[in-house]
């Protein structure tokens, strides 16, 4: 059986809840959703959806960071958006984070997220 060991980084929020920021298990990393929470402050970023889905990806760039990977680690991102017509707005600056060849991706309309967020992001990774 495989040991646990649990990913944490100050340079990423806190958890909102009961969970781990990630949690690797092999060379596998599990990324819990993230929000556009302000790691510094904790305050939700609210200014526009171009700085929310940077927020995010930038919280999720710190976790995957902590784990040893990078974003050409990242096997699966999932999405998840509030409002659908910012998908474009999505990919534009997801190509900004990722290069060829890009990980495996959903993005799903949600009626709600945590804290009244207008995206949430998780992933996972393989390392080495």
């Amino acid at each position: 059986m495989s040991s646990r060991t649990i990913i944490s980084t100050p340079d990423a929020p806190a958890a909102v809840g009961t969970y781990s920021q990630a949690v690797k298990v092999g060379n596998t990393v599990y990324v819990s959703g993230q929000i556009p929470l302000d790691p510094r402050s904790g305050q939700l970023v609210t200014s526009s959806m171009d700085a929310q889905i940077r927020r995010v990806f930038d919280n999720l760039n710190a976790i995957i960071t902590a784990s040893g990977g990078t974003f050409a680690s990242v096997t699966k991102l999932n999405v998840f958006l509030t409002d659908l017509s910012h998908f474009a707005l999505l990919n534009q600056i997801m190509a900004e984070y990722f290069q060829e060849p890009y990980p495996a991706r959903a993005a799903i309309q949600v009626a709600a997220l945590p804290k009244g967020a207008a995206v949430e992001m998780d992933c996972v990774l393989e390392l080495g």
